[in-house]
């Protein structure tokens, strides 16, 4: 699994995105955009590039802690991910 921020500092996270999810080798990693930003059309477009989840992160920190627990917990110990590629 990949936790994605749309705000990088060198590189927009979309972009980081796209590619992720245009490699073949890549493209069945999950990707869970984990950003500040709430703007409908940073979601939308995060889906339109076949993001797996997208989550808007508290400020909060004690918030944010328990949204990093619920990924945990539901990513890597409740859903069922594809194999591994060779």
């Amino acid at each position: 699994m990949i936790l994605l921020d749309l705000n990088l500092p060198k590189k927009d996270g979309r972009e980081v995105l796209a590619e992720i999810k245009s490699d073949p080798s890549l493209k069945h990693i999950p990707v869970v955009v984990l950003t500040t930003s709430r703007n409908e059309e940073d979601i939308s477009k995060s889906y339109d590039l076949h993001v797996n989840c997208y989550i808007s992160k508290s400020r909060n920190l004690s918030q944010l802690f328990r949204i990093v627990r619920g990924i945990e917990e539901f990513w890597l110990e409740t859903a069922v991910l594809p194999p591994k590629s060779p």
